[in-house]
């Protein structure tokens, strides 16, 4: 008797199912209006009647939500209070028609001041088809996105900021700090990508393949390997190896990128195997993960120069 008793309770306690169910999974979010550049990752899981949520907030890693429940049919979730900080951001949302429709609420330093607003709608991520990265592909032309003179195959991330990437005897090179992010003009989809860099002394930078998924750029030459190292697919998934050179020294990479799929060979070492790429990773331009993106390096996190990109386009992944 005790036992039903105390299985009642426990069934009271929790929320139905039924309105839990509609949750539970992954969801890629996105800003609406003039917060479109607003880019979030979740993933709602329910473990012995507890919801939990591991959550992307637009940079960084995923992380898991210290704070996340069902709220009159509302999914309510945030970060844990800081001292000597405004209250945590608060992420609001229902399912309308199959999508999760939300709002976030981001108090403001100034507590006479309004909180920010923004509001997003998160769909869920596709569903892959099988893939190989290790296939045999067949390739069209290579696009060299650097000459070794010119930035003419390039844009900025942040317009209103200055470019801070700069060419000199034949190397592209970010700024030491307070730099920018450069992005192809040319989008890809599937496709093979070359590059050799080096990597300044204490810097980290990235390459994002589709403008979504970051292969870190790190200073880590010996160090121990993290879910943040060096050709990490950042935040999701480490390196098989730490295959980096010391800081200052030109190192080569290829990536073999299909659909959510990809292969990385670092100075001659494999160091991703045919990886799945778990999501979009922080910084990511975009969620459209079914779309052709561009190539983005990362320079505002320290000085990296390149004196090779090279993009080869699959028209036809092997199987």
């Amino acid at each position: 008797m005790r036992t039903l008793i105390a299985f009642t309770l426990l069934a009271l306690s929790l929320p139905p199912q039924s309105d839990v169910t509609p949750f539970l999974g992954k969801w890629n979010m996105t800003g609406t209006g003039e917060n479109t550049g607003v880019v979030y990752w979740l993933e709602v899981t329910q473990e012995g009647g507890t919801l939990k949520g591991r959550f992307l907030n637009r940079a960084s890693s995923p992380y898991d939500l210290p704070n996340i429940s069902l709220d009159n049919g509302e999914l309510v979730f945030s970060n844990a209070p800081r001292e000597g900080q405004p209250a945590p951001p608060v992420w609001r949302a229902r399912i309308v028609d199959g999508r999760l429709t939300g709002t976030t609420t981001i108090a403001r330093r100034d507590a006479t001041q309004p909180p920010q607003m923004i509001n997003w709608v998160g769909v869920r991520p596709p569903s892959w088809p099988a893939v190989n990265a290790n296939a045999r592909h067949s390739y069209g032309a290579p696009v060299q996105l650097f000459d070794g003179s010119t930035m003419d195959a390039w844009g900025v991330q942040h317009k209103q900021n200055p470019v801070n990437w700069s060419v000199a005897d034949g190397v592209l090179s970010s700024a030491d700090k307070s730099g920018n992010n450069l992005v192809s003009k040319q989008t890809f989809k599937d496709f093979k990508f070359e590059a050799e860099y080096a990597i300044a002394a204490g810097s980290n930078g990235g390459i994002y393949v589709r403008g979504r998924y970051e292969l870190q750029l790190l200073d880590d030459a010996g160090q121990p390997i993290t879910l943040q190292s060096h050709m990490s697919i950042y935040g999701r998934t480490p390196p098989s190896v730490n295959a980096s050179k010391k800081a200052g020294e030109w190192q080569t990479m290829e990536a073999i990128v299909v659909g959510n799929r990809v292969t990385v060979v670092l100075n001659g070492q494999k160091v991703q195997d045919n990886a799945v790429i778990d999501g979009i990773t922080g910084g990511a331009l975009d969620a459209n993960e079914t779309e052709a993106g561009p190539i983005m390096l990362q320079g505002d996190h320290g000085k990296v120069m390149f004196r090779k990109v090279i993009v080869t386009p699959i028209t036809k992944a092997g199987s």
